[in-house]
């Protein structure tokens, strides 16, 4: 776990450096600046929407009485979306802006919710009752 978090927060800015670079080469520099400037705001502004529209269902599932699973995973890929689109680079914007996409968003809450069950489903040899 350790090397992967070593390995995303080395390779991820160089490769958004490394796009800065060849998009500011192509559009100019202020142009890539200004877009990156840009995103960031549209990303955040998007986020807050749709954070507070899943923060109403969230209240409208708890009163209705059931568990709000699936908004609480929609919350969660929402603030990552978030994070992701106030750090600077057009990699990460690209991943917050997909994450804000309802219909790509529902795909990566499936993958999400099925590795959960699948982390969670195993049983824990505490769990196990021996006969004697």
């Amino acid at each position: 776990m350790l090397l992967k978090l070593f390995l995303a927060f080395t390779i991820i800015p160089i490769f958004e450096i490394y796009l800065l670079i060849k998009i500011g080469t192509v559009f100019g520099a202020l142009t890539s600046i200004a877009l990156v400037i840009f995103t960031g705001f549209l990303g955040a502004y998007l986020a807050r929407i749709q954070g507070l529209q899943t923060l109403f269902r969230i209240q409208e599932s708890l009163r209705e009485g059931r568990m709000p699973s699936g908004e609480l995973l929609d919350a969660l890929l929402i603030g990552v979306a978030g994070l992701v689109l106030l750090t600077p680079g057009f990699l990460t914007d690209t991943i917050g802006f997909i994450l804000l996409v309802p219909s790509s968003r529902n795909g990566i809450k499936s993958w999400l919710r099925r590795q959960i069950e699948a982390r969670y489903s195993r049983t824990r040899p505490e769990d196990v009752i021996i006969e004697q």
